[in-house]
């Protein structure tokens, strides 16, 4: 795959040897490439791109750029409101639609130059069923979902960063499936005014082919936006933490190492094996009280997760149901049913499990670095009806903390990423270990 790498373009920039109108084209030459197989976009604003990456040259060539992230040309879920494009949640009832306002990441992109190129493939409504989006690596697999175009463009070449949403696994999986970087950072430390739904697992996150691009784009938003009204913004820094061996990792099985393929857990030990050569202390359930605490208290994420996504669906959607329900995927359609049967005593029920499992997280903090585990069960699989398992991505979409999926292991020839989780509103420090761990794992 074709790796852009945006922090080598600036340094370009900078020298004046290239342009953001250069590297811009570079991008819509692959897009040109790539784009009939691999339909990662719903929408492309291919002139107003060029008019922005016109206006981040002449700032470059005027030594005044706005930001780190001038001139970086991105793509947007088509989740997520802009106000030069449609924003359709890739359902047929928004066909067309456009709200009128950009969205508060998207303001604060264009705030800080970034180049908007087009809004990506979505599943519907961020849930399912996928759209036609196909895995760069093999057409026949699934890039994961529900960002699934922003993992595509990305790892196709298409565009160095692009955004996304997960509220289960959604920016975690297609990482790993398409093997770049996967960034989720703590809940509400990126403003999500603007976006489809305000699930209360839902947040913004990146998908790029470094650590140095994920951390410039999310620090460039908050400094404009800030997170969530009420929440600490992020507050990674303006690029990763030098690379820092952790101590100690805490190895997660979680309910994803009943269905993960041999082949991935054969990966997955291979890497922690090279660690623990390298002096780092690995813990897990079976030598850690606190660690099997955690897996007791992450057990069942996915119906938990679920079961408060249903819940929180009812309003927009059960009432959107009641009149366009026919143009509503059975799926989606059944989730925002079930919602409708809920109590409102179980959905408490279901925040305090969700509640406690973050406490028994944060009794681990002062033992371990981050924890560890796969990215997902296995690589892409075929078919592009389902966009595949979330089970390893639900604990930390559940956990609310930040996590990264890093393109580090194989299997079966594919992409597999390597997870790693950290505590939340405590991105630097993480940041620290997925260097140190990217740098170790790229020498294997």
């Amino acid at each position: 795959m074709s790796k852009l790498d945006f922090g080598t373009a600036r340094l370009g920039f900078r020298a004046g040897t290239t342009t953001p109108r250069d590297f811009l084209e570079s991008c819509l030459k692959q897009i040109d490439k790539r784009e009939p197989v691999v339909r990662a976009f719903v929408t492309l604003n291919i002139e107003g791109a060029r008019k922005a990456a016109d206006a981040s040259t002449k700032r470059w060539k005027s030594k005044k750029p706005l930001s780190s992230i001038d001139g970086l040309p991105i793509a947007i879920k088509d989740i997520i409101e802009t106000v030069d494009m449609p924003t359709e949640f890739g359902s047929t009832i928004f066909k067309g639609w456009n709200g009128g306002r950009d969205s508060a990441c998207a303001y604060a992109l264009r705030q800080a130059g970034a180049v908007i190129v087009g809004k990506a493939v979505t599943t519907e409504f961020a849930g399912a069923p996928p759209g036609p989006t196909t895995n760069p690596h093999d057409k026949r697999r699934t890039p994961g979902g529900s960002s699934s175009g922003s993992a595509a463009a990305v790892a196709a070449g298409m565009v160095p960063v692009a955004i996304g949403t997960q509220v289960g696994g959604s920016v975690l999986r297609p990482a790993s499936f398409c093997g770049i970087v996967g960034f989720k950072p703590t809940f509400g430390a990126l403003n999500r005014g603007g976006i489809g739904d305000q699930f209360s697992q839902n947040c913004i996150g990146t998908l790029s082919h470094t650590l140095e691009d994920a951390w410039a784009v999310a620090h460039e938003i908050a400094a404009r936006v800030g997170g969530d009204p009420g929440f600490l913004p992020f507050a990674g820094g303006a690029e990763p933490a030098a690379p820092r061996r952790p101590d100690v990792l805490a190895v997660l099985e979680t309910d994803g190492w009943a269905v993960a393929d041999a082949g991935a857990k054969k990966a997955l030990a291979a890497f922690l094996k090279n660690l623990e050569r390298a002096g780092v202390t690995l813990i897990d359930r079976k030598t850690s009280k606190r660690v099997a605490q955690l897996e007791e208290a992450i057990a069942g994420a996915s119906d938990l997760s679920l079961g408060i996504n249903d819940w929180e669906k009812i309003w927009p959607f059960a009432d959107m149901e009641l009149r366009d329900g026919e143009r509503f995927s059975p799926n989606f359609r059944k989730a925002v049913l079930n919602g409708t049967k809920m109590t409102v005593d179980g959905y408490i029920a279901l925040l305090k499990k969700r509640d406690h499992a973050r406490d028994v997280l944060m009794g681990l903090a002062g033992d371990v670095d981050a924890c560890i585990t796969l990215g997902s069960a296995g690589p892409a699989p075929i078919g592009i009806e389902s966009t595949g398992n979330a089970v390893f991505n639900m604990p930390a979409s559940m956990l609310r903390n930040p996590a990264l999926s890093l393109p580090l292991l194989k299997c079966d020839g594919l992409p597999l990423g390597l997870q790693l989780l950290g505590f939340p509103n405590r991105e630097r420090a993480l940041s620290g270990v997925a260097a140190w761990t990217t740098a170790f794992g790229s020498k294997k």
